[in-house]
């Protein structure tokens, strides 16, 4: 079958198709602030009387939420501990294998999805070639079958896909990701959703990563690079994270949350223009940041695409006087301390210029190879905790 036929296929079955179950809305806000004050406390658990004090809920309302939520498999006893007076107190942690979200990260060439527990931990992984111009009918079936071969035997809230933008994340549905115009109006998440029997979520790659890295996903990674908890800790939640692998985009958290901006068009950073009269982009733009980056790659000068990046970098910092830059992505992988350096360069030059003490500082963002991914599964366990939305 044609790509074209395939894709006109697709979005006629799943056109009226509805959302799926909003697991985002079947537990209350109260019962979000307890799971996650159960998640961060981590093994050793938390007390009943600690919920109260931090959540500011009564004793009674601690109580039912948590009943439910161990009636439900989500928590359960972690022993007891010594107070001050009376009996000891029964303390409570998460049960991380209650429940587990896919992360599926659509790549132009190539697909990686991680299945995560409750605290995000990744307990198994799957990655395959993609070709993102086969079609819908292929892609969305190649997808499918890499989703439920990962999710035997386990118990799944549902999938969060990421994959290039420009999208509608509210409705998840593809606009013309550059390159690949014939995905333009396709409605992903339905169809993924009616394949698979599962709630799914879709959102941009970076998007996705930013959000990783703002709820706490992703561990410290190779040189320049920084756990998700110091970056929660350090810059206030306010930071812009640049993903270079087969394009260019940027995630941006501003205030602890993933700002899409009104039409959840935000962050298509590779297609501001820099050089008029420079190479012909995908986009059909001329001069893009994005293709005078891969350009420069190509050709081996990465320390020339590192200050193109910088560039772009330091424009975003001068726009938005964000705290922090992350870089991430493939490309930026294969040449970590090259990217840092560089980049890091140009935002001191401008730090320099201004007549300001320190630069926005540049690290390489937590996550690696499968940050994307991970991120992705966030998608649908942040919001379960209360966390991540902007």
């Amino acid at each position: 079958m044609a790509a074209g036929a395939a894709s006109s296929g697709l979005r006629g079955r799943y056109a009226e198709a509805g959302p799926g179950v909003n697991l985002l809305a079947l537990r209350s806000h109260n019962a979000a602030l307890v799971l996650d004050l159960l998640r961060t406390a981590g093994p050793s658990g938390i007390s009943r009387l600690e919920l109260a004090e931090r959540t500011g809920l009564t004793p009674q309302a601690v109580s039912k939420i948590t009943a439910r939520l161990r009636a439900d498999g989500l928590a359960a006893e972690a022993g007891r501990r010594a107070s001050t007076g009376g009996k000891p107190r029964t303390v409570l942690r998460l049960v991380p294998e209650a429940g587990h979200a896919v992360g599926l990260h659509l790549d132009r060439d190539e697909l990686t999805a991680v299945l995560s527990d409750l605290t995000g931990a990744v307990v198994d992984e799957r990655r395959a070639p993609l070709d993102l111009g086969s079609g819908a009918e292929a892609v969305v079936e190649g997808a499918a079958s890499e989703v439920e071969a990962l999710i035997v035997g386990a118990s799944v809230l549902g999938v969060g896909v990421a994959l290039p933008g420009p999208l509608d994340h509210v409705r998840g549905v593809l606009h013309r990701v550059t390159g690949f115009p014939e995905w333009d109006g396709f409605p992903l998440r339905d169809a993924l959703a009616g394949r698979l029997g599962l709630p799914v979520v879709v959102d941009k790659d970076t998007n996705a990563a930013a959000l990783g890295v703002a709820v706490g996903g992703g561990a410290p990674g190779g040189s320049g690079a920084v756990g998700a908890a110091g970056v929660a800790g350090d810059v206030g939640g306010s930071f812009a994270y640049l993903h270079l692998g087969t394009g260019l985009g940027a995630g941006l958290v501003i205030g602890g949350g993933v700002h899409r901006g009104a039409r959840t068009g935000a962050g298509e950073f590779g297609h501001q223009v820099i050089q008029l009269d420079g190479p012909v982009c995908g986009c059909g733009n001329r001069g893009c940041i994005e293709v005078l980056c891969l350009e420069a790659v190509r050709r081996g000068a990465v320390e020339e695409a590192a200050r193109v990046l910088g560039a772009g970098a330091a424009n975003l910092v001068g726009l938005l006087d964000i705290d922090l830059v992350l870089l991430g992505g493939r490309t930026v992988a294969a040449h970590q301390e090259a990217f840092v350096r560089g980049v890091g360069a140009v935002l001191e030059e401008r730090a320099r210029r201004e007549g300001v003490d320190v630069a926005v500082p540049v690290r390489v963002a937590p996550g690696g190879a499968r940050g994307v991914a991970e991120g992705a599964a966030q998608l649908l366990l942040a919001p379960l905790f209360g966390r991540g939305e902007g």
